[in-house]
């Protein structure tokens, strides 16, 4: 039985769990921003799923090195990967500049800063208000 159905946490990100096709993205997008941090928006939008779902959006222009892009998605799907969200699409979009190009996207204080940027973000889906 699949991990959503049982109630257990997801132990994967699959495919099925993905945002993936431009008009999904879209219909998630035409909503307004539900939730904001320093650097980064979420979309929310009620599905008709068993489980939530996630796409992220990091614009190069905003982190130019591929590096920083990889690591906030690696970071943002982990974070959902773990969290219990209820059956929403939630779309993660890097909003401004995190570090400028000289800042290494492995140095431990930006890593941690993202994460609990983003814990902070995905964590707001249970306290029901507006940010």
């Amino acid at each position: 039985m699949p991990a959503g159905l049982t109630g257990e946490r997801p132990k994967d990100y699959d495919r099925r769990r993905r945002i993936v096709k431009t008009g999904e993205f879209s219909s998630v997008f035409r909503l307004r921003p539900a939730y904001r941090t320093d650097n980064f928006m979420l979309y929310v939008r009620p599905n008709s799923l068993t489980h939530a779902r996630l796409g992220v959006v990091v614009a190069k222009r905003l982190a130019p090195r591929a590096v920083t892009r990889n690591m906030i998605k690696r970071l943002a799907r982990e974070l959902f990967r773990k969290a219990e969200l209820p059956a929403l699409d939630c779309i993660v979009r890097l909003n401004k500049p995190l570090a400028p190009k000289s800042q290494t996207a492995s140095s431990r204080t930006l890593k941690l800063r993202i994460a609990a940027e983003l814990a902070t973000l995905l964590g707001s889906q249970f306290s029901g208000r507006p940010q």
